[in-house]
């Protein structure tokens, strides 16, 4: 292990710069090669044999592309979460050959925290689900728009209206306005926002048809996410995706860590203090985790679309959901007789929310891997 080289990666989207951590305490730029499969494959060769080889490279905006074709030529690697480099107080000066080395050092020291790579089907899921958030952004932009559109015009609803219903929708198409100009502006408002529908329409229809491929254990910890409160189709897929396999997580406090939904917290001697949530990590997953909370201000209870998501899973998995709704509503009203703000109170249910999707998800994973060994 002695002779093994660090090398770090300062990849962009047409260069990588590359620094190499020698064996004996040396750590020295090799020099920017270009982002291309076949320099890479040279860089390899350059360096050794693959074994003897550990690369590292931080997250960013080029994904895993990089992270595949090493591990493809035999070059244990990992993928850097960027803001859990150690960085130095008084460093001013930034440059690609400097991060390079920094990571190629920081790397063989053991001070650098690799992130969770997806296989390509958690890519394609995570992609999916992600196109149709910004999807959902862009409705709620194209909404505020026309709100403010009308009520800057002296356009109001009735009173007795629910905005953005169909009523209301119907209710926009009615507006007339005496000047040309206001007319189309109203009606390019609502065309964009009827655009937006059929856009979502069209993603949540993707993500059922996705759901059916995806492996059959992906699929059943989906449908069993489903019997909690508060977790629809697209919710449970969004957090499979961006999760993978929930039992990589040895608690279901390293969940909350990883989510940053936790308290973060500066203390010193004998003094403690803890402030706001550290809001690190995947913010994708802590915005969904938080909407499925809401639900938990209303009384325990089964509907009938609840009973329809609950159909198939197992007994064990309904308790471990009913649990979660009496434990998380008593939870949610004892805070806010302790005269805490809403948000905040909703958060702290929607950290307690993960322990449960980690309890879930953890026992639908070893049924399956039991399962498979029992088959095998």
């Amino acid at each position: 292990m002695n002779k093994v080289r660090f090398v770090g990666l300062d990849v962009h989207a047409d260069t990588i710069a590359v620094a190499v951590a020698e064996p004996d305490g040396e750590v020295r730029a090799l020099g920017t090669i270009p982002n291309r499969p076949d320099s890479i494959r040279r860089l390899v060769k350059r360096l050794g044999p693959p074994d003897r080889l550990r690369m590292c490279y931080e997250a960013g905006p080029t994904g895993y592309v990089l992270y595949w074709q090493l591990t493809g030529l035999g070059v244990p690697s990992d993928v850097i979460a960027p803001t859990l480099v150690p960085t130095k107080a008084g460093d001013r000066v930034k440059t690609d050959r400097r991060d390079a080395m920094k990571l190629a050092r920081s790397y063989r020291a053991g001070d650098l925290t690799p992130v969770w790579v997806p296989d390509a089907t958690h890519e394609a899921l995570r992609d999916l689900v992600r196109a149709r958030e910004a999807a959902k952004k862009d409705q709620l932009r194209a909404r505020h728009r026309l709100g403010k559109f009308l009520l800057r015009t002296g356009r109001r609803p009735p009173l007795t209206m629910k905005a953005w219903t169909q009523q209301h929708l119907r209710w926009v198409k009615t507006v007339q306005y005496d000047h040309a100009a206001q007319e189309a502006t109203l009606q390019d408002y609502l065309q964009e926002i009827e655009h937006v529908a059929d856009r979502i329409a069209r993603l949540e229809q993707a993500i059922d048809e996705a759901v059916k491929s995806v492996p059959e254990r992906m699929r059943a910890v989906i449908a069993a996410l489903q019997a909690l409160r508060g977790v629809a189709q697209v919710s449970a897929v969004t957090m499979v995706a961006e999760l993978g396999e929930l039992s990589r997580f040895a608690s279901a406090r390293q969940l909350m860590s990883y989510t940053g939904i936790v308290s973060s917290e500066d203390s010193s001697g004998t003094r403690t203090r803890r402030g706001a949530i550290t809001k690190t990590g995947n913010a994708h997953l802590r915005r969904i985790v938080v909407e499925a909370a809401w639900a938990y201000r209303h009384r325990p209870g089964l509907g009938a679309a609840f009973h329809k998501r609950q159909a198939t899973v197992s007994p064990e998995i309904k308790e471990i959901a009913w649990k979660a709704q009496h434990r998380l509503h008593t939870r949610y009203r004892w805070l806010m007789a302790k005269g805490k703000h809403k948000q905040q109170v909703v958060t702290a249910i929607g950290r307690e929310l993960l322990g449960f999707i980690w309890a879930i998800a953890v026992k639908v994973e070893a049924q399956r891997s039991d399962g498979q060994a029992t088959a095998a």
